[in-house]
This record gives C-alpha cells, sequence and structure tokens, in this order.
C-alpha cells in the first residue's frame, strides 16, 4: 500500500467483512508483514474502532460492532483540500445545496483537531466564479490558520517584474481569480490592502499571538476588485453584520 492511510482504509474495509482474520491472512492480502498488520490494528483501535485480537499464534482480528463514530482517516492537508474543494463547487452552484450539506456532515464527524481546520478553511476562503488552478495545500492551511487565530504571516515574495521581497502582512481571504489563487492581505510596510499570487508566495509562516487587525473597508471582495483594488473609490463600511 502507498501510506499508513490508505493501508488502514484497506485492512478497515476487511475487517468490516465481519469474519475473522489470521496476522499471516491480513498480512497476504495488504503484502505486509504480520508485523505491520498489528501496528496497523492498534492504530485504527487508536483512532476509536473497536479492533479486537486474541493472542497468540494462531491470533485473529476482528471488528467488534460500536455504536460510536470514530474519526476519519484524514490529514490536515487531505481536509482543507476537500473543504476547499467542497467551498468551490458551493460558489459555481449556488441552487445546489448537496456540497453545503456534504461539507456540514463532515465537519461534524472529525476529531477536534480537524474540526477546526475545516472551520478555519471555511472561514478564510472566499471563491469567486473563475476555472480554478493549483494550489499548494499546506499553504492554503497556514492561512486558513493565520485568519482563524487573528495572526499575522510573514513570507518571501516575488512579483510579476521578478522583484524578491519580504512581507509581513494581516492575511484576510485567499481567493480564486483568473484561474489564479491569491491572498488579500492588509501590507503592513505598505500600508495598504494587496493582492498576492499563492505560487509566488515562499516560506509562509504566522507570527504568533493575535493582533489588532486593519478592518477590510468595502462592503465585499468583488466591490474591492472592481474598483481598481480601492483606488477609484472611497472604501466604505459593510452595514452588514
Amino acid at each position: 500500500m502507498d501510506s499508513p492511510s490508505s493501508r488502514s482504509l484497506e485492512l478497515l474495509a476487511l475487517l468490516r467483512s465481519g469474519r475473522e482474520w489470521t496476522a499471516r491472512d491480513l498480512a497476504a492480502r495488504l503484502q505486509v508483514s504480520e508485523r505491520t498488520v498489528r501496528r496497523d490494528a492498534m492504530r485504527l483501535r487508536e483512532m476509536g474502532y473497536d479492533v479486537g485480537s486474541r493472542p497468540g499464534p494462531g491470533a485473529v482480528y476482528t471488528l467488534r460492532p460500536s455504536m460510536r463514530i470514530p474519526p476519519l482517516l484524514l490529514g490536515a492537508d487531505e481536509v482543507s483540500t476537500i473543504i476547499t474543494s467542497l467551498l468551490v463547487l458551493e460558489a459555481w452552484l449556488p441552487d445546489d445545496v448537496t456540497a453545503a450539506t456534504a461539507r456540514t456532515k463532515l465537519e461534524q464527524v472529525l476529531p477536534g483537531s480537524l474540526q477546526r481546520r475545516a472551520a478555519a478553511v471555511a472561514l478564510s476562503t472566499q471563491v469567486l466564479r473563475d476555472a480554478p488552478g493549483a494550489v499548494d495545500w499546506e499553504l492554503v492551511g497556514t492561512i486558513a490558520d493565520a485568519v482563524a487565530d487573528g495572526a499575522r504571516l510573514a513570507f518571501d515574495y516575488t512579483d510579476e517584474h521578478g522583484r524578491r521581497s519580504s512581507r509581513a502582512v494581516e492575511p484576510y481571504r485567499h481567493l480564486l481569480r483568473k484561474q489564479h489563487w491569491y491572498l488579500i492581505a492588509y501590507d503592513l510596510a505598505r500600508d495598504d490592502w494587496r493582492l498576492f499570487r499563492l505560487d509566488r508566495m515562499r516560506s509562509a509562516a504566522a507570527s504568533p499571538g493575535s493582533h489588532e487587525r486593519h478592518a477590510f473597508g468595502w462592503d465585499s471582495i468583488d466591490d474591492w476588485l472592481t474598483s481598481d483594488f480601492g483606488r477609484a473609490t472611497s472604501p466604505v463600511r459593510s452595514t452588514k453584520d
């Protein structure tokens, strides 16, 4: 198998068949050692699955029925990927509630730390109706956590002319625009709101602690973008709660 997560999913599928499996049979099916089978069974137990085993040379493994819903076998980057993908569908298909319903159900069965990541990604993501481009999900997670925590973000940036600089910003939202992912943030050194392409950002890291943040002074991101990034009109505070 390619990874412990994918191997654990395969092991779980075998155990859900309802039959008893010897460690040797499981090792043969998964193409791993019996020691790896024992380790993966322990991993499933730690995640909340009631995996039973009988000790000794003829040890067998079973999955006992349980009313408890265990956490999903997902990592933080995988959660960021899924939540953002569902947000894209919600934006592109506003009359179809399927994506929103799926996102709600997923968030309810995630363990606490991943629930927080899912909520952070949903909070920090703004999707416009353009075709999506490639995105660094680790960077998306870093931005999401910074937005949720009210933290500042530092990164190295290369602009469209190839000029490099170090930036410190207050991240607000990341979004899809003209097939590229961007970050809208308040640039502390330039004392203004700026748009940064995510694929031009490197070594992004959140500053510890919360900071007093500048309020985004437009009614919507669309208003800011269509007003030449706020230069064509004076910003007005949103009247929405």
